[in-house]
């Protein structure tokens, strides 16, 4: 790769188990000729890494997660940054900012930009940011201090949980991006609705790599009276809605004979626990933590349903298309979810898996229907995994990203 990318990427964190999405993306943009280097806002918490981080040859570089960590770096950059021709407009951008959201957040952002802007290397010609707030700020305050173009993706907290007025301005106000990609139809109609022009927003799924899967296992009939292995993968987070699995769990029937593993970190592994363990399920439930992807596929080819009860958490938050939906698929687990965000935009329920409501009666119903009928799960795992193949790999939606982000870079500089 060049020592002289064109296109610096900002992300959150590098590298993270729980977005293992965006470096199936960056990978593939090497792949398709795309020369960046990574820029992250925090250091790396998890303590295990994908095979995929491994394969990018990107380099990464840590702006400073806090000011303080970094005084000198910061006050070196502050200095030269108000030689920067757009330092003037990033600035009085920022202060318009800090008054509508007078967060100390906010205050680190524009000394992480000026640390990205004065330390791009020479020939880098713009800047794309995965997630629409905080590194969207960041990217957005350093481009217009270096007069670049600038483009985020966009996926599921970052579209709910931000100010209208910021997502308005960072898609159609001066010094907004040039485009801006987004991985669920529900989303894109929400941003498109802000942008103005519907032709700034681009629908591009994440789609699945289905070379980095081993072929679906075969797998013998489930027969009614076995044990049933559920899985789930996803944080712990209230809008994955593991509260409402474990409350559906209690009200299963006893002859079904089930256990849960589940699979993510996050920060109400004690809550949850003290509810498995108040309902007299502990017993039954593999806490795993983080796992890697080997982990993750293994326990899927282990499973005989995967469980994903997404629900809007109390601040808006929710999730897009969850990959691990996918994932599941590409294993033929049978899928049972929830009709929320853009989950209905790949499983249909009643043909690629069922999708119950809120209500931990009708989740644990679903799950009943499915550990009382295999073949009827096998039919609806199979029709999830031909749908996939058909129309959610990887490949298509990063062949219309690259083209938007070279058409972006190649643009002439004004």
């Amino acid at each position: 790769m060049s020592l002289t990318p064109t296109l610096a990427v900002v992300v959150k964190g590098w590298p993270r188990l729980s977005e293992t999405f965006i470096a199936q993306e960056l990978v593939a943009l090497e792949q398709a000729g795309l020369q960046f280097d990574i820029w992250s806002l925090r250091h790396p918490t998890d303590t295990k890494r994908h095979p995929l981080h491994d394969r990018l040859r990107a380099r990464v570089h840590y702006l400073p997660e806090y000011l303080f960590d970094a005084p000198e770096r910061v006050t070196r950059a502050r200095t030269a940054a108000r030689a920067l021709p757009g330092y003037g407009a990033a600035y009085a951008l920022w202060r318009d900012d800090l008054r509508r959201d007078t967060t100390r957040n906010r205050v680190r952002r524009f000394g992480q930009a000026c640390v990205l802007a004065t330390e791009l290397p020479p020939g880098t010609r713009g800047l794309y940011s995965h997630f629409l707030h905080t590194p969207s700020s960041v990217a957005r305050y350093a481009a217009v201090m270096r007069g670049l173009p600038w483009s985020f993706a966009a996926h599921a907290k970052d579209i709910w949980t931000s100010p209208e007025w910021e997502k308005r301005e960072k898609l159609a106000g001066p010094y907004s991006a040039q485009f801006g990609a987004t991985c669920t139809a529900y989303g894109a109609r929400h941003l498109r609705e802000l942008a103005g022009d519907p032709a700034k927003i681009d629908l591009i799924y994440h789609g699945l790599d289905l070379s980095r899967f081993p072929d679906a296992p075969a797998r013998p009939l489930r027969r009614p009276g076995d044990p049933l292995r559920l899985l789930s993968v996803g944080r712990l987070v209230e809008k994955k809605g593991f509260d409402r699995l474990i409350a559906a769990l209690a009200l299963l029937p006893a002859g079904i004979d089930w256990r849960w593993t589940h699979i993510g970190g996050g920060d109400l592994l004690g809550p949850l626990q003290a509810q498995a363990q108040a309902a007299g399920l502990a017993a039954r439930i593999d806490w795993r933590g983080a796992c890697d992807q080997p982990e993750v596929i293994a326990a899927m080819r282990a499973a005989d349903l995967f469980v994903l009860p997404s629900r809007i958490a109390a601040d808006g938050d929710r999730d897009g298309l969850p990959n691990v939906l996918m994932e599941a698929a590409s294993q033929l687990v049978p899928i049972i979810s929830t009709a929320v965000a853009a989950i209905p935009e790949f499983i249909v329920s009643g043909t690629h898996g069922l999708l119950a409501g809120d209500d931990p009666t009708e989740l644990a119903e679903a799950i009943e229907t499915l550990a009382r009928n295999p073949a009827r799960a096998q039919a609806m795992a199979e029709a999830a995994r031909k749908r996939l193949i058909a129309e959610f790999t990887m490949q298509p939606g990063i062949d219309r990203l690259a083209a938007r982000l070279r058409q972006m870079i190649d643009a002439p500089t004004p």
